[in-house]
């Protein structure tokens, strides 16, 4: 079978029920005030200005403060309970040391760079793995629905993760880009980091439209490591969210949530088992390979 007749038959496996859902039921369930986008809005909790500069509490700025705390709280924990004999805790520490040090920052960085830039890279890996597994535990943060428990009205439980807000993201990358652009530069001035830009051996008329090239190149990191930890992390809470219920409200379908529900419960591991931890290492891994490459000065 050709892989075209495969995807249509698999559409119609898929979209046939639904139909045929649609044609039973009718429209039940169906709920024009839902809006899915609303997830994401931050309303502010507690309005702050100072001058032009929006300081307001919201549900993104919690969950960057819980990720922080988890972070510093568990690095300090650990580090009072280090044990000549490792316990279990110890093992599984010395295991995500590890990854973050002999993977992630000395298979990237050449030794003296790495010894000096891994404090940095792990902590990026555990705050992002951090945030991204703190956004599939559900917390009272749906200000926009309530529940009365003992007549006050609670926020409703909701999943969401600062790392599906690009503005973090964003951050987190124009802190590793500036850092890497200013170790080129402490190493090998300002014509040597430049010139690492250039792939070796080129030379000649062909520097020009390559280094210009490779300029554009540089600044095109910033989207994409910004881009793809967003993008990823916020692709799956929607799936979440759309396969949770979701779809079945927006087109009135009741009883479609019985059909999409156990694809949420898939996606739901899928992204806690691989897609939480995997954003968190690539990030980190794109960091040290940015930083080796500015402290060996070129590619």
């Amino acid at each position: 079978m050709r892989t075209r007749n495969k995807i249509l038959l698999g559409l119609f496996v898929w979209l046939g029920p639904v139909f045929a859902l649609l044609a039973i039921f009718g429209s039940d369930g169906k709920n024009d005030d839902f809006k899915p986008q609303n997830e994401f809005k931050l309303e502010p909790w507690v309005d702050l200005k100072l001058g032009g500069i929006d300081l307001s509490i919201n549900k993104a700025v919690l969950y960057v403060f819980l990720a922080c705390a988890i972070t510093t709280g568990t690095m300090i924990w650990i580090a009072k309970r280090m044990q000549d004999r490792p316990n279990r805790t110890q093992t599984l520490v010395e295991g995500a040391y590890d990854l973050t040090y002999t993977q992630i920052a000395k298979g990237n960085m050449p030794g003296a760079t790495a010894a000096k830039y891994f404090p940095f890279v792990a902590t990026l890996f555990f705050f992002i793995w951090f945030s991204n597994m703190l956004g599939y535990i559900p917390l009272p943060t749906n200000t926009e629905e309530t529940v009365d428990i003992f007549g006050i009205g609670l926020p409703a439980f909701a999943l969401y993760a600062a790392t599906a807000n690009l503005s973090v993201p964003l951050v987190l990358t124009l802190v590793v880009w500036g850092g890497y652009q200013i170790e080129g530069v402490r190493k090998h001035g300002i014509a040597g980091h430049l010139k690492g830009w250039l792939p070796a051996g080129v030379s000649g008329v062909a520097s020009g439209p390559i280094f210009f090239i490779e300029f554009i190149s540089q600044f095109m990191r910033i989207i994409s490591l910004s881009v793809r930890l967003f993008a990823n992390i916020l692709a799956g809470h929607l799936l979440i969210l759309f396969m949770g219920g979701g779809l079945a409200v927006l087109l009135g379908i009741a009883a479609l949530g019985w059909f999409t529900m156990p694809f949420a419960l898939v996606f739901f591991i899928l992204e806690v088992g691989l897609i939480a931890t995997l954003q968190a290492f690539i990030f980190a891994t794109l960091t040290s390979i940015y930083f080796g490459e500015a402290s060996a000065g070129g590619h």
